[in-house]
């Protein structure tokens, strides 16, 4: 009698905790980037000012919700990523991971993401193997990937008659990743690869391997790094004077703290390929307007800092639509997958099963110094990409979420 006394107890202290847990109304989102190195401009410190600003769009705070924001700073080694992730895990109880710039990080840290099951919004990595053989239940890619990069700058500049390519290729998962996905779109457009050379993450200098790109006769040198990385190649090549010689710098990831770092005289001409500029409409305009006010320097947004605030806030009402934090990651980015995304940044765009945001891409050019209007004024959209020419099909994917 006694033993049953103490089954239903527990029964009833079980029961319980059920509608406590579902009503349970604390979050913990941790923002793990680049906090001072060469990716510090397009994700960094202005990253977290997006999260804010996500979290005070959501309006749960004002609703009783109690969503607290850690940061870290990865240092660009994946070993390092992936130690912050567990500690997050298991010590600080974070619920969602959010930017990750630098592929090889991004990789490793999905790994923990899903053995710990929390969520990874990932919006900082390019690599399109986030959402193709390394695709995650418990992980989601919210603004861009070499995929679409290549699609957009590789295939357009083929067309136009730049048929032959040599790569400066970052050495590491992310360099990789853009090189080959470009290579393909190159060759499937009637072009040719010439070669290529990769050279070590946060180079300084790069003569030797502009040297070597301006002697394959190459009509397009592919740039296949980014931030520093690219506005140092492309300082540089322009000592070397390999534009003037005839041949054409494709930046295959291209921000706009690139372009203003660069400014528009040493950057003008440039094509590359975007989600999200932040003086493409009214209301992009205005969002971006408040986060400069947030912002370290006063910058504009990049794409991965507006994907940041976008996929976070996805996150939020999600979890609102869910009546309470699950603390079930995969369960969670299922539910983000079912609610289509809507914002006013990226528009209606919802998460595919593989994880992948169905964004609408662009291309564009940094404009002339004498059609810039003010000192974020810089680029002019030449072509609308839509999500499914930006996005790998589903019949190509290698994820083995998708039921084939």
């Amino acid at each position: 009698m006694k033993n049953r006394m103490m089954v239903a107890v527990a029964l009833g202290a079980m029961l319980a905790a059920v509608p406590a847990l579902a009503q349970d109304k604390n979050v913990k989102i941790g923002v793990l980037n680049d906090q001072t190195s060469l990716y510090a401009d397009i994700g960094g410190p202005n990253s977290v000012a997006a999260v804010k600003l996500a979290i005070e769009d959501s309006g749960l705070t004002k609703k009783g919700w109690k969503v607290d924001v850690v940061v870290a700073d990865h240092q660009n080694k994946p070993d390092i990523g992936v130690n912050i992730a567990r500690q997050w895990a298991d010590v600080d109880k974070v619920d969602m991971i959010t930017d990750t710039p630098n592929s090889g990080v991004a990789l490793a840290v999905s790994n923990v993401v899903k053995e710990k099951n929390i969520v990874l919004v990932n919006s900082g990595a390019a690599s399109a193997d986030l959402t193709g053989k390394a695709c995650s239940p418990n992980t989601l890619s919210a603004t861009y990937d070499t995929y679409m990069l290549a699609h957009g700058t590789g295939q357009a500049m083929t067309k136009a008659g730049g048929d032959t390519w040599f790569f400066l290729t970052s050495d590491y998962a992310f360099g990789h990743a853009l090189e080959r996905d470009t290579a393909e779109v190159v060759k499937a457009n009637g072009g040719k690869i010439l070669g290529g050379v990769k050279h070590p993450l946060n180079t300084a200098d790069f003569s030797s391997f502009l040297l070597q790109a301006q002697s394959s006769k190459a009509k397009v040198i592919g740039l296949a790094n980014a931030g520093g990385d690219t506005t140092n190649a492309i300082k540089q090549s322009a000592e070397f004077g390999i534009v003037q010689g005839g041949q054409k710098l494709a930046a295959l990831l291209f921000f706009i703290n690139d372009a203003h770092a660069l400014g528009a005289k040493t950057a003008q001409g440039l094509t590359f390929t975007n989600s999200f500029y932040w003086d493409a409409n009214d209301d992009t305009r205005a969002w971006s307007k408040r986060f400069a006010a947030m912002a370290n320097k006063h910058q504009m947004p990049s794409m991965g800092q507006a994907g940041v605030y976008a996929g976070t806030l996805h996150y939020l009402k999600v979890l609102e639509a869910m009546g309470g934090n699950p603390h079930d990651g995969a369960k969670v980015v299922a539910k983000m997958k079912e609610i289509p995304a809507e914002d006013k940044l990226f528009g209606k765009a919802p998460f595919r099963a593989d994880g992948r945001r169905m964004v609408k891409a662009y291309l564009y050019e940094v404009k002339k110094p004498s059609e810039s209007k003010g000192e974020w004024d810089l680029f002019k959209k030449v072509a609308d990409i839509s999500p499914e020419d930006a996005a790998r099909p589903l019949s190509e994917s290698a994820c083995p979420l998708i039921k084939k």
